[in-house]
């Protein structure tokens, strides 16, 4: 089963969990620390025996072997910590980097394994009411668990080894490069949220791209879907006309689907980067009278924190 394939049914499956109103943890040991996010510890799944009884094969942030009784009944979702990790304990709304095996219930045979190389997941925001963090929970970083999905009339149970990579930062972690000259300025809070100060003189007429923070990851390809963070602003007047920083969370979207010039620039960007770029209208919103969207006509600036980026599926 090809990866694409796998997280469509991870969703499916965790969706399905919600509809069925999940137990969640009723105090049990589950392998948590008081530090964690409290809200998410008390919305975990609950540990049971189809869960505690899978004995797995293979090295944490690698793809595993898991091993249990076939063609079990399972009546409601499960979920275990097989090895506590030693890292940060995951708060409600950390995005979080995980991977995954996955394993039919009844055959035994391997449905698929995401996550182990980069770019297959984006990461996850983990809250008490997603299902995915009432799957992980307030887990530590490098831990690894156990989920077992339950037998369905129309399937049998599922088991997952999920294994938790990392907290992803909600702003960009590179090494800073020297600005550009003429290039507008930017400011970042403590946060990481920026201001934009435009340069006096007329808007350029060609796109223009500057590095401001290089990072570490994988680089963006033709096609990606990109978690990221942005700033944007009108160049004539200075004013933002829309951040994910004043919207209260990263963004992405299938495809990145943006106008071409922030298109543009996302590619080739590392993971990690932050990327200051001036987009003329005709490669934003269109010259002015060809378009009835606002920014028409419309020179943009945008400060881009590139967070995460999963590539397309293979045909």
């Amino acid at each position: 089963m090809r990866t694409r394939s796998l997280i469509a049914l991870s969703t499916i499956t965790a969706a399905a969990l919600l509809l069925a109103g999940c137990s969640s943890s009723d105090g049990d040991d589950t392998g948590e620390t008081d530090a964690a996010s409290g809200d998410l510890c008390s919305a975990t799944v609950a540990s049971g025996p189809a869960a505690e009884g899978v004995d797995v094969d293979g090295e944490f942030g690698t793809a595993s072997t898991a091993t249990f009784e076939l063609g079990e009944q399972v009546d409601a979702a499960q979920r275990t910590v097989l090895t506590e990790g030693d890292g940060a304990a995951i708060a409600d709304g950390d995005y979080v980097s995980y991977a995954l095996s996955a394993f039919d219930g009844e055959t035994g045979d391997r449905l698929g394994d995401a996550g182990y190389e980069a770019g297959e997941l984006l990461p996850v925001q983990l809250t008490a009411e997603a299902p995915m963090g009432q799957l992980i929970g307030c887990a530590t970083v490098g831990s690894r668990l156990s989920v077992v999905f339950p037998t369905s009339a129309d399937a049998a149970a599922q088991y997952y080894i999920v294994d938790v990579l990392d907290v992803v930062p909600t702003a960009a972690w590179g090494e800073e490069q020297e600005p550009v000259d003429g290039m507008p300025s930017v400011t970042l809070a403590d946060d990481g949220e920026p201001t934009v100060e435009i340069p006096e003189g007329d808007a350029p007429e060609e796109l223009e791209i500057s590095v401001l923070k290089e990072g570490d990851g994988i680089a963006v390809e033709d096609g990606d879907t990109t978690l990221l963070q942005y700033y944007g602003v009108d160049w004539e007047t200075g004013e933002s006309f829309d951040s994910s920083w004043a919207n209260g969370a990263p963004i992405s979207i299938d495809g990145n689907t943006y106008v071409p010039g922030f298109v543009e620039a996302l590619a080739g960007q590392k993971v990690g980067s932050q990327v200051l770029v001036v987009i003329p209208p005709a490669l934003g919103y269109g010259e002015e009278g060809t378009s009835e969207h606002e920014l028409a006509g419309k020179t943009l600036v945008f400060v881009i924190d590139i967070l995460a980026t999963v590539h397309p599926a293979a045909a």
